[in-house]
């Protein structure tokens, strides 16, 4: 069951994505977080858990490359996005990521319940 959590934060995610797409899902006992990230490398991207949440920065700067370039217009030259969801009770030792094609794709495994232990008083 997803966090009821998880309902509030995606009311306000809508006003400003920044440029990166996301479905989250549950499946098989893990979250699944598939975000686009186009125009980025692999390298450019971190991805850091805590506490149940998830935050995916990208970052990329264009380097100068040719003097002679005379641009009309440049707004490739800095790019800085990031996005946090909140999963609840996480593995976050077992969070594997895959980055392809402009999408990274996070299995996130979900904590294994635990079961109540009587306790008996001596």
């Amino acid at each position: 069951m997803l966090p009821s959590r998880m309902f509030y934060d995606s009311l306000f995610d809508d006003f400003d994505t920044k440029g990166m797409d996301a479905d989250v899902y549950l499946k098989d006992g893990n979250y699944h977080v598939e975000i686009d990230i186009p125009g980025f490398k692999k390298e450019d991207i971190s991805i850091e858990s805590h506490k149940g949440t998830i935050t995916i920065k990208a970052e990329h700067e264009e380097k100068e490359d040719e003097e002679d370039k005379k641009y009309i217009r440049h707004e490739r030259k800095y790019r800085k996005l990031e996005r946090s969801f909140y999963l609840g009770d996480i593995n976050e030792d077992n969070i594997k990521a895959e980055y392809k094609n402009g999408t990274l794709h996070l299995t996130v495994p979900e904590k294994a319940e635990v079961e109540k232990k009587q306790i008996t008083i001596d």
